[in-house]
């Protein structure tokens, strides 16, 4: 397959262009047609991310161990690429771009093009493309799509969430010494104090098992599908998380901040469960030694 270029998607050009967007509210045919959308721009990028899998890539280090790839870049700009062509008005805000908001609107994209660089760096088949949209401050599509699995997880706010196709649930472990939790580090692990060492700790004499898999999104999508039972991170961005939280709470999954309060993608702290672990998880991060 030929790579694509970065300069420009050739994957655009037979999108048409939408109605202009209504002021109100999204109606369900401006939902479907937005999670096609969604879906397809997902896709685009899944194959920019497989084809440099094989192909090969250059790696550049933002820090120490924060890493971003040509594959990152270039599935970035293929998405952007294609929102702008579809929606122009629309707000986009990527990881490595930053927010773009040409003109005022209600619509947001939240793209990560390549969650889980780390892995995909060292040649480890865990990582996606995860597309979250907002519509006036509220997460309403979420689509992650796992390139190397062909797995693809969509939740529609009010619609539920599907793993290609058939529907998901969150699981029913009631728990914690029967649970299978899953979380994560920030980038900053090696060099700030609160690098939620002490609370894996804590979990770890508490449940069954816990994994850490380096992908925030698949993280959520897991436990949105009963894979895993419950997560917790801090130090998460929104491109993290914009998706997987409407996925996991179509599913049936709740979702606080560590304080048990409603949880926004601007902060940095999650505790996402299956609901019925949520209280116990919230008790042991409360927890000091």
């Amino acid at each position: 397959m030929t790579l694509p270029s970065c300069q420009g998607s050739p994957f655009i050009e037979n999108m048409s262009h939408p109605e202009t967007e209504s002021p109100g509210r999204i109606y369900p045919e401006d939902m479907d047609a937005l999670t096609d959308f969604a879906c397809k721009v997902a896709r685009i990028g899944g194959t920019i991310l497989c084809d440099y899998a094989r192909s090969g890539f250059h790696i550049q280090r933002k820090n120490l161990i924060d890493l971003v790839t040509e594959a990152d870049l270039c599935s970035e700009q293929a998405i952007v690429d294609a929102i702008r062509e579809r929606y122009p008005t629309h707000q986009v805000l990527a990881e490595e771009k930053g927010l773009q908001a040409p003109h005022p609107s209600l619509y947001k994209w939240i793209i990560d093009p390549l969650d889980g660089t780390t892995n995909f760096a060292h040649g480890v088949p865990f990582y996606n493309v995860s597309i979250g949209l907002e519509y006036a401050g509220i997460g309403v599509i979420g689509v992650v799509l796992d390139p190397t699995r062909n797995e693809l997880f969509i939740g529609q706010a009010g619609h539920g969430a599907t793993l290609n196709d058939n529907p998901i649930h969150v699981s029913s472990i009631a728990n914690l010494n029967e649970a299978l939790l899953v979380t994560g580090f920030g980038y900053d692990v090696h060099t700030s104090p609160d690098n939620n060492l002490d609370e894996f700790c804590r979990f770890t004499l508490r449940v069954q098992g816990i994994r850490r898999t380096g992908s925030a999104a698949l993280d959520l999508c897991y436990v949105a599908c009963g894979r895993f039972d419950g997560f917790w991170e801090l130090k998460l961005n929104p491109w993290d998380t914009a998706a997987g939280s409407v996925i996991l709470q179509e599913a049936g999954g709740h979702l606080t901040n560590w304080n048990g309060l409603p949880f926004s993608i601007y902060e940095k702290q999650m505790v996402a469960s299956n609901t019925l672990l949520h209280d116990s998880m919230l008790q042991v991060l409360g927890q000091k030694e």
